[in-house]
């Protein structure tokens, strides 16, 4: 049994961009199956992005509570952006996003999990980290909050009363889930320590932006 995600081009027979936005781009590809069979597929080409699970010393997690339009509900979720600055390192945008989000700054630096998140519409690859070892810092000058961000605020929760929120269905924004999840998996397993460290290579960001 195969126990690794593997690489696999089909052909690209024919591009179209439909709508070039300000974050994402609608693409339509033409692509043909290693059978000949023609298929026609519909994509959104997105930069990645990064999420941080902060855990301070008694056991919190640092969340923030954010609109959403899409679904109409505001989330909570864990501090995140996108990698939309040329040549930022994925390291280095989660630092700057949890400076950004929480005024917080980190000595310690894991890979919590990678993953591709929803990779039958969009290309867009993901990164959590564990940030742990906080302090307070002031907000990077020049950062200035809008839209969504306005009123999104701080929260320290127990990350067993996150946990139990998840199990409940109460609790939905991808990241928080799947950092939460991987979080307390490690935690059981005593792998903490374990976890690679934040500079770790990501395979799944760097080749779909070799792809696009």
């Amino acid at each position: 049994m195969v126990l690794y995600d593997q690489d696999e081009v089909w052909q690209l027979v024919d591009r179209r961009v439909i709508h070039r936005g300000h974050v994402v781009t609608m693409i339509e590809d033409d692509i043909a199956s290693p059978s000949g069979e023609q298929l026609k597929r519909e994509m959104i080409a997105h930069p990645g992005s990064v999420a941080i699970l902060a855990l301070d010393d008694e056991g919190r997690i640092a969340v923030v509570h954010q609109y959403r339009h899409p679904i109409e509900m505001r989330l909570v979720e864990l501090p995140a952006g996108l990698l939309d600055v040329a040549d930022e390192p994925p390291l280095a945008a989660a630092q700057r996003e949890l400076a950004e989000e929480a005024g917080l700054a980190a000595g310690d630096w894991r890979v919590l999990v990678d993953f591709a998140t929803s990779p039958g519409i969009t290309n867009e690859a993901g990164r959590i980290y564990l940030a742990r070892e906080l302090t307070d810092v002031p907000r990077p000058g020049g950062f200035e909050t809008h839209g969504e961000e306005v009123d999104m605020g701080l929260t320290w929760l127990p990350l067993d009363d996150v946990a139990s929120g998840i199990r409940a269905g109460r609790l939905h924004n991808l990241s928080l889930v799947l950092g939460v999840q991987s979080l307390c998996l490690a935690m059981r397993d005593g792998a903490v320590d374990a976890l690679r460290p934040g500079d770790a290579p990501w395979p799944l960001h760097e080749r779909v932006r070799a792809l696009a």
